[in-house]
């Protein structure tokens, strides 16, 4: 690779990481071919964007948009490391856990999670990963909240006005 296209890639992954708030890296390494475009597949369906590339030229890409920022990442980049870049913080996620459960493997392995500025390291964090909510999903929970207190004082008015409805007709 030269030095050109090695600035290319780094330009390539800067602008993925400044794009997206929410990037896993996960080790690929003893996937087949088959195996890894049919994760690829997935990740397409799902919007979610994989990238597949040196670990020196991530860290590169890291460091010069913000070292102190991805500090806690760069103990991740071994072995052979494939991104995975979504708007959705959980995704990349669900589809590691149900890529391993179709294919009765391990692997993808998740190395690390960059979350909205949350670092989250080793691949025992995958279950949490699967359960953060999406900020859909929590503006969802709010306004179910929010409209839970006026639903009870609706329904208690109209109640007392039925009552009150039958008290009339009844005399």
């Amino acid at each position: 690779m030269t030095k050109d296209q090695k600035n290319e890639v780094i330009e390539l992954l800067k602008g993925k990481f400044s794009q997206y708030n929410n990037f896993y890296i996960t080790d690929t390494e003893s996937l087949t071919v088959a195996q890894v475009s049919a994760l690829r597949r997935t990740c397409f369906d799902k919007n979610v964007e994989m990238k597949v590339a040196k670990n020196t030229l991530i860290r590169k890409a890291l460091e010069s948009l913000d070292a102190e920022k991805y500090a806690g990442v760069y103990e991740a980049l071994n072995n052979v490391t494939a991104l995975m870049f979504s708007e959705n913080p959980k995704e990349p996620a669900l589809i590691i856990s149900s890529f391993r459960k179709a294919s009765n493997g391990e692997k993808p392995v998740l190395k690390a999670a960059f979350i909205n500025g949350d670092i989250y390291t080793g691949d025992n964090n995958l279950s949490t990963l699967t359960k953060i909510k999406t900020k859909n999903e929590l503006i969802g929970e709010v306004i179910g909240l929010l409209q839970s207190p006026a639903k009870r004082v609706i329904a208690a008015l109209l109640h007392h006005h039925e009552q009150k409805a039958e008290g009339a007709t009844a005399e």
